[in-house]
């Protein structure tokens, strides 16, 4: 099995190193060069994944077209604003009906497309499957149990990525419910950014509890609007990745938010965790995608206000819980 990741940030690294557990051959690309020097010589990401060595059997590869020629599987590992760019890089050397993993998660802001809808507009050759789930970089390169899903146009393609994929400490299920999948995986950021907030506030598990609550209902909303099914939003990459994301010191958006709740502005909150916040890329998409599809999306609205308008988060905090009345669900009878 020969295996391309393209992005050798903490999670296209953290795979590289699952998957050469299975003794496949990785080839792992990145555009960055202070990347690809440290991944060479000293055969461990540093900064990231601190005292996780890359086995023999991963090559670290500054050449797309080499990392994306005879692979079986091409995984798709860089953050959500880079995706079109690398995919238009990569494009000349896919092969027709490759299959291409995206493990990204966002919305591309300027088209309202999810990552791979931005893959099958810029590589249509190719086969795009997704995989989602709570699964921190951090926890899957050291072995920790994990599962995930991974959503396919068809179930013979999700089942191919699930047996590459599948080994001990990484359980991977299988769903058609690519949309679901990926609005989960992405809505997830910006909630995780208000969770945080809310830690950052020192207002306690009551509050973060209705959070998060009220966060998958809102990710549920828009994603039966767009065709998603609501068991998804029940499911690994709804539920189970909100709760990761919105609960762990290892999720960058929980952690980018709790900065923003002492005070810092997004800027300083951004500069402190150093690393892409995908929830602050995302939270102006998923707000104009509830315009679009006029769903109801309170908690991102106040987060866009807060992130882009200097709104202070106790003043987002307090229009929150002060809004009209309403029933939990709109659809339930008496």
């Amino acid at each position: 099995m020969n295996i391309g990741i393209l992005g050798a940030g903490s999670w296209g690294t953290a795979l590289a190193i699952m998957l050469a557990e299975k003794d496949y051959d990785i080839k792992l690309w990145s555009a960055v060069p202070s990347e690809i020097e440290i991944l060479t010589t000293k055969r461990e990401h540093v900064d990231r994944l601190p005292g996780i060595k890359l086995k023999d059997n991963i090559v670290i590869e500054p050449d797309i077209e080499k990392a994306c020629t005879d692979c079986d599987i091409i995984v798709f590992a860089v953050a959500s604003v880079y995706v079109r760019s690398t995919a238009k890089l990569a494009a000349p050397f896919i092969k027709e009906g490759q299959i291409i993993v995206n493990v990204g998660k966002g919305i591309e802001e300027s088209t309202l497309l999810t990552l791979s809808g931005v893959l099958k507009e810029v590589i249509p050759q190719a086969d795009i499957c997704v995989l989602s789930g709570p699964s921190h970089a951090e926890e899957v390169s050291r072995g920790i149990p994990t599962t995930v899903v991974v959503g396919a146009d068809t179930k013979e393609s999700a089942e191919y990525v699930q047996d590459v994929f599948m080994c001990k400490n990484f359980r991977v299920y299988t769903s058609p419910d690519i949309i679901g999948i990926e609005l989960g995986g992405s809505i997830k950021n910006v909630i995780a950014l208000a969770a945080g907030i809310v830690d950052g506030l020192g207002l306690g598990d009551n509050a973060k509890a209705a959070l998060m609550t009220r966060g998958i209902a809102e990710t549920a909303r828009l994603g039966m609007a767009m065709g998603g099914r609501m068991e998804t939003f029940a499911g690994l990459s709804g539920i189970g990745d909100l709760i990761v994301t919105c609960t762990s010191n290892h999720s960058r958006n929980h952690n980018a938010g709790y900065y923003i709740g002492t005070g810092l502005s997004t800027q300083e909150a951004v500069d402190k965790v150093k690393q892409v916040v995908e929830g602050i890329y995302s939270a102006k998409a998923v707000k104009m995608l509830a315009e679009k599809y006029n769903v109801s999306m309170p908690i991102v609205e106040e987060i866009n206000r807060v992130l882009f308008e200097n709104k202070s988060a106790k003043e987002a905090l307090d229009d929150l819980i002060t809004r009209a009345k309403s029933s939990e669900f709109y659809n339930m009878e008496w």
